[in-house]
């Protein structure tokens, strides 16, 4: 029979073999915890702190605590998910005997298809920052960047000079669990990260004190320190602003941009996975879905007989 663990001290371990063994991003790893501290509140309201207490019926009342908080079935789900590694990982390990999230069933969260920008609204968007300062030529750069690759703000972010081969046109991103992948950069790209390399990071640079001078991140922040993905999503939503655009936006909808227009365009469903860094092609298969409405669009548009 297995031993009884407190369920902080379980939470900590699984947290802990997220990190080491699995190699999960900061930002996963807050994810889960974060996840998994709502559950240990309820739980504990619920007088139950050990691993063996925990009961099928409990993580029911847990799910539906969450429900009634009104949390989209999305947000049920993604909760769900941290429980069920927890105690997946518990029974794998011999540390619990009965798995209690067996026989749960969560309700499927709707798909969700990306918000977008369109052609028009990327073009206004890349221009907005302008080219006249440091700040406006790494923005002008980083736009054109994510643009270009259809990157992460983290993988963003985090890059550093040696993932560069601007001399081929290439980029190596590295993404979650580490995973590399080598991406093409457009001739628009090139020319603004070239700008931006030979004529704005100098400038951000010498701003910079102390060891900050040796960094390799690619792009700094007014400091010239590393740009933070906080940093960055405020830029953008200003740079939004000036370029006319209305509606909420965020670094990711380049990315979700980036992936629907090379499908628009006719890029094969797999290259498009791969240049994202998508593990599963059903990941990348929603853009099909804003692909066909794009079919659709000009079917109706353009068919004389529509």
């Amino acid at each position: 029979m297995a031993r009884a663990l407190d369920l902080d001290e379980a939470v900590e371990d699984y947290l802990q073999h997220l990190k080491v063994e699995r190699n999960l991003s900061r930002n996963t790893l807050d994810a889960y915890g974060n996840d998994l501290r709502q559950l240990l509140e309820h739980l504990e309201a619920a007088g139950i702190e050990a691993t063996d207490e925990v009961s099928s019926r409990a993580l029911l009342d847990f799910l539906t605590a969450l429900s009634r908080r009104g949390l989209s079935a999305r947000s049920q789900a993604r909760r769900w998910v941290a429980v069920r590694g927890l105690f997946r990982w518990l029974r794998v390990e011999g540390l619990i005997d009965v798995d209690p999230t067996q026989g749960v069933r969560m309700p499927k969260a709707a798909a969700k298809l990306p918000e977008l920008l369109g052609r028009e609204e990327i073009e206004r968007l890349i221009a907005a920052p302008g080219v006249d300062t440091a700040l406006g030529l790494r923005d002008t750069a980083l736009l054109e960047f994510m643009y270009a690759t259809g990157c992460r703000v983290s993988e963003a972010c985090n890059l550093e000079l040696g993932s560069l081969h601007l001399d081929q046109g290439l980029v190596v991103l590295t993404g979650k669990g580490n995973k590399q992948r080598m991406v093409p950069l457009g001739d628009c790209a090139l020319v603004a990260m070239l700008a931006w390399l030979e004529e704005g990071r100098p400038q951000l640079l010498a701003r910079a004190r102390g060891a900050a001078r040796q960094t390799r991140r690619v792009f700094l922040n007014h400091r010239g320190g590393s740009l933070s993905r906080q940093g960055w999503f405020l830029r953008i939503r200003q740079h939004a602003t000036t370029a006319g655009i209305t509606r909420d936006i965020s670094p990711h909808k380049l990315r979700h941009s980036f992936a629907t227009h090379l499908i628009e365009g006719g890029a094969d469903l797999r290259a498009v996975q791969t240049l994202l860094g998508h593990a599963d092609i059903s990941t990348t298969q929603v853009y099909t879905h804003l692909s066909q409405a794009h079919v659709r669009r000009a079917y109706d548009e353009h068919h004389p007989r529509a």
